[in-house]
C-alpha cells in the first residue's frame, strides 16, 4: 500500500470524473454517459454498461486499495490498466455524498448503496440495466476549507468537459456522452473511428484537414497513430497538442520535442502545429507511477522515443496535404456547413475555453460523408508506401535535426509541376492535372542553396587538422556521463579528443573548415549546450549556412529566364524537404482545381 499510495486523489471534479471515467473503460464499457451540474460541485454522475461490481463486494469497494490492480510491486513495473491504486471510490465517499447503483450480467438484480462523508447509510437491492452508475452530490460539503479553493462553475466545468473530450478521442470505439446542465454537449459514435471523433468533439472543417501519421515497430514495441496539421494550419500555444500514452492522456516534454523536431523548418518560430498523437509502448518501458493525477509519465529511453516519433511524423510531412492552401474568406464557413454532415451528432452547446462544440441541427450531420473520399485516399498512400523503393543510407542523417533521405512514401514532387510563367518577377506559377500551385522564387532557392552547403560541411566534417598546442575543454559531472556519446560525435565532425583526467578532455585536432577560434567557440557552446538528452549539433554553424543561403538565393525581382525556372524546380525537386525555406517559410502554396470551379461558381 505504501508502494502505490498517491495521497490525496480528489481536488476537483474533474478528479472524480477521472477516476470514474477510467474505471468504467477497466470494466470494458462500450457506453459512458457523463453527467455534471453547476461545474460538478452540486452533482456529477457516471454512468456505464461494463462489467459492474457484484454485491457482495459493493461495500469492499470504497475501503481505501481494495479495487486496486496490483497484487505485487513487481506489477508497478507494468501497468496496463488506466487505474491500479484503488484509492479513488474511498477517496470520493469520504469528501461527498455518494451513490452506487450496479449490476453484473450473471446477478438477477443490482445494488444499491447510499454513502455519506465515507460511512454506509442505505444499502438495498435495486433493479438496473448491467453495468455501474455512480452519483457524486455536494462536492466536499464536510470540508469548507477545501470548497472555497474551488473555481467557478464555468472553469470547473470546462475542465470536466475537456477531459472527457480528450478521453473519447483516444478511445473511440467507447460511445461517449457529456451532458452538462441538462444540455447534451456531444455524444461519440463509438464506431472506432478516431478522425469523426475528432470532427464530433473539436472542429469539423479542421478534421477534414488533418493528416494521418501511421508509424510501427516491432523490434521497439513501439506504434504510433497520429492526425496532424499542416505547417500552415498552427496556433499560438502547445494547448492543442494532445498525447496519449497506452490509452493516457499525458504531459509529456520528449513528446514535445519529438512534434518540435518533425516541424523545425517549417513554421514560424512561436507557432506550434495542432497534433493529435496516439502511441502505443511496451508498459515495462514506461512508469506512470510518478504523479498523483497520472497525467506525467516516464519512458525507459527518451531519444527512442523522440527519434521514432519525430520520423513518423517527418514522413508524413511530405505528403501533398502538407502544401499549404491558398484559402478565402468565407470558405472556411461554407465547406464547415455545405459538407460536413453526421446524423448520430446532438446539438450542443458552445463551451469555452475548451473544445470548440457548435449546435448544428441533427439533419445536418453525417461526418463519414466527407471523411469518406480522404479515407481512400489514405488507403492508397499506405498501399504506395508499401510498394515504394527503400530509402538511401542514413550515413548523414539527422546533423542539423533535419532527414537525410526522401521517405520512400513521399507522393508530392516538385518535378511533377509543369511552369506556366513567373509573376510579380516574384512567384513562379505552374500546375499538374488537379492542382494549381505557387512557388516563391527567392525561398526555393534559398532552400536548394542551404542543401547544398549542408552536403558541403558533411563532406568536410571528416577531415581534421592538427594543432600546435592542445585544447582543454573540462565538461559538468553530468555531461561527463555521456562521454562516449559526444565525444563520438566530434570525431564524427573532425575533432580528436581524449580524457585528461576528471572531466578534462585534451582536443588535438580540429575540423579543416574551422580555424583555432572558431573551434574554441564551438567547443565551449557544445559543451555549454551538452545535456542528458544526448543531443548534440552545432547551432552556430547552421546559422552561418542560413545567412549564407539567404544572401546568395535569387531576390525577388531577380528575373528568370524559362531554363532558370525549369532548372530551379529541378533542384527544389532534389532537396531533401522541399517545402520551406530554412526560416520556415513555405516555398509552394497550392489551390485545387474544385475550389477553382466553386469560385467560378461551375460546382453547386
Amino acid at each position: 500500500a505504501d508502494r502505490i499510495a498517491a495521497g490525496e486523489v480528489i481536488d476537483r471534479p474533474v478528479s472524480i470524473v477521472k477516476e470514474l471515467v477510467e474505471n468504467s473503460i477497466d470494466a470494458g464499457a462500450t457506453s459512458i454517459v457523463v453527467e455534471i451540474r453547476k461545474g460538478g460541485k452540486t452533482y456529477i454522475r457516471v454512468t456505464d454498461n461494463g462489467s459492474g461490481i457484484a454485491s457482495h463486494d459493493t461495500e469492499i469497494a470504497f475501503e481505501r486499495h481494495a479495487t486496486s490492480k496490483i497484487r505485487d510491486a513487481s506489477d508497478l513495473e507494468a501497468i496496463e490498466t488506466l487505474g491500479f491504486r484503488g484509492e479513488a471510490l474511498a477517496s470520493i465517499a469520504a469528501v461527498s455524498r455518494t451513490e452506487l447503483i450496479t449490476k453484473t450480467e450473471e446477478e438477477r438484480a443490482g445494488s444499491y448503496l447510499f454513502m455519506e462523508g465515507g460511512m454506509i447509510v442505505d444499502r438495498t437491492e435495486k433493479g438496473c440495466p448491467s453495468g455501474t452508475t455512480v452519483i457524486v452530490r455536494d462536492l466536499f460539503y464536510n470540508t469548507p476549507a477545501r470548497l472555497k479553493f474551488m473555481k467557478s462553475d464555468n472553469t470547473e466545468g470546462s475542465l470536466v468537459i475537456d477531459f472527457v473530450s480528450k478521453i473519447a478521442l483516444a478511445y473511440p470505439e467507447i460511445r461517449v456522452r457529456m451532458i452538462n446542465n441538462n444540455n447534451t454537449l456531444f455524444t461519440t459514435p463509438g464506431k472506432g473511428d478516431r478522425l469523426s471523433a475528432i470532427a464530433t468533439i473539436y472542429d469539423p472543417n479542421l478534421a477534414g484537414k488533418l493528416i494521418r501519421s501511421q508509424a510501427s515497430s516491432e523490434e521497439k514495441g513501439l506504434q504510433l497513430e497520429g492526425y496532424i496539421s499542416s505547417p500552415d494550419e498552427t496556433r499560438k500555444n502547445r494547448r492543442n497538442q494532445i498525447f496519449f500514452v497506452n490509452g493516457r492522456y499525458v504531459k509529456n516534454r520528449v513528446l514535445e520535442e519529438a512534434v518540435s523536431d518533425a516541424y523545425q523548418f517549417r513554421m514560424f518560430e512561436g507557432r506550434y502545429p495542432v497534433t493529435f498523437l496516439f502511441l502505443k509502448v511496451d508498459p515495462s518501458f514506461t512508469d506512470v507511477n510518478v504523479h498523483p493525477n497520472k497525467k506525467e509519465i516516464r519512458f525507459d529511453d527518451d531519444v527512442l522515443i523522440r527519434e521514432f516519433v519525430a520520423d513518423a511524423l517527418k514522413q508524413s510531412l511530405m505528403q501533398p496535404e502538407a502544401v499549404p492552401e491558398i484559402r478565402f474568406t468565407g470558405e472556411k464557413k461554407s465547406v464547415t456547413q455545405a459538407e460536413v454532415k453526421n446524423p448520430e451528432a446532438e446539438p450542443v452547446q458552445q463551451v469555452e475555453p475548451v473544445p470548440r462544440i457548435k449546435a448544428q441541427k441533427p439533419e445536418q450531420i453525417d461526418i463519414h460523408a466527407v471523411l469518406k473520399a480522404r479515407r481512400a485516399e489514405e488507403e492508397q498512400k499506405e498501399y504506395n508506401a508499401e510498394t515504394a523503393a527503400e530509402t538511401g543510407s542514413e550515413e548523414n542523417r539527422d546533423y542539423f535535426n533535419e532527414s537525410s533521405d526522401r521517405p520512400s512514401s513521399v507522393l508530392f514532387d516538385v518535378a511533377a509541376i509543369r511552369p506556366l510563367g513567373v509573376l510579380f518577377n516574384e512567384y513562379i506559377l505552374g500546375c499538374d492535372e488537379n492542382t494549381f500551385y505557387m512557388i516563391d522564387q527567392h525561398a526555393a532557392h534559398e532552400r536548394v542553396f542551404y542543401e547544398k552547403l549542408t552536403d558541403n560541411f558533411y563532406r568536410q566534417q571528416k577531415a581534421g587538422q592538427t594543432i600546435l598546442a592542445p585544447l582543454t575543454v573540462k565538461t559538468t559531472f553530468a555531461a561527463g556521463t555521456l562521454a562516449e556519446e559526444w565525444m563520438e560525435f566530434l570525431k564524427r565532425i573532425g575533432f580528436a579528443v581524449e580524457e585528461f583526467g576528471q572531466r578534462m578532455y585534451l582536443v588535438r585536432e580540429i575540423p579543416s573548415f574551422m580555424d583555432l577560434e572558431e573551434a574554441e567557440a564551438f567547443l565551449r557552446d557544445f559543451t555549454e549546450a551538452t545535456s542528458a538528452s544526448g543531443s548534440f549539433s552545432d547551432s552556430r554553424q547552421r546559422a552561418r549556412i542560413v545567412s549564407r543561403s539567404c544572401k546568395s538565393a535569387v531576390k525577388a525581382n531577380d528575373h528568370l529566364s524559362p531554363a532558370e525556372v525549369q532548372a530551379l524546380l529541378r533542384d527544389l525537386a532534389a532537396c531533401r524537404n522541399p517545402f520551406s525555406c530554412p526560416h520556415g517559410r513555405p516555398t509552394v502554396i497550392r489551390m485545387k482545381h474544385s475550389q477553382i470551379d466553386r469560385m467560378f461558381k461551375r460546382q453547386e
